[in-house]
């Protein structure tokens, strides 16, 4: 099959998807109990690993994500059922994962144990530069982003949001959304370069 091929059945998956996704927010509105388990099962893992990129815990981004499922729900029917869910259901769990690290004073011990992990030095020399090596790499990396630069590209690039549900989520305008994505893809490719990594990251 040929790239553009490739890359129309990747829009064509994507728009369905989305399209289930609005039909499932529109039955929940309406309190359709199936819908909602429906919604929850084809959402719930993307908003986990989210705020997990948020909390750096498992346990808790599992929680959080319980809490704004249950927010969903007991607010049904003041929704505006037109609207992206997606983008409302991870509005909801970025300000309930903020409120978790704010509330527990948890910032300042995550980043004292993040400067305690091994491996934080440069690379030896003889380390094989393989696809493994760079994708760890990458996470550290997208790890130690700017807080709004990591947000913008875990939601691009890893929950399929488009700029303007990102927007909707950051409680910014989509062009900010772009410089935050732009700015943060040029952090990456500058760190793979200086590493010896070939990185392939899109614009």
């Amino acid at each position: 099959m040929g790239g553009g091929e490739a890359h129309s059945s990747g829009q064509a998956h994507s728009s369905g998807q989305a399209d289930l996704l609005s039909f499932w927010f529109r039955r929940v509105v309406a309190s359709d109990r199936e819908a909602f388990e429906s919604l929850f099962r084809a959402t719930h893992d993307g908003l986990v690993h989210f705020a997990a990129s948020i909390l750096h815990d498992e346990g808790t981004a599992g929680d959080v994500v319980q809490e704004a499922f249950l927010r969903l729900w007991q607010r049904r029917e003041e929704h505006d059922p037109t609207g992206s869910v997606k983008a409302l259901l991870y509005r909801t769990v970025r300000n309930l994962a903020l409120n978790v690290l704010r509330d527990g004073e948890r910032r300042e011990r995550l980043l004292e144990e993040r400067a305690d992990l091994p491996g934080a030095g440069a690379p030896s020399p003889d380390e094989a530069l393989d696809a493994r090596v760079l994708e760890e790499r990458l996470r550290r990396w997208i790890a130690e982003l700017p807080d709004r630069q990591r947000e913008a590209l875990l939601l691009s690039r890893f929950e399929g949001l488009s700029h303007e549900e990102i927007g909707r989520v950051m409680e910014v305008a989509p062009r900010t959304v772009n410089n935050h994505l732009v700015r943060a893809l040029r952090a990456l490719r500058e760190r793979a370069s200086a590493h010896g990594f070939t990185a392939h990251l899109e614009g």
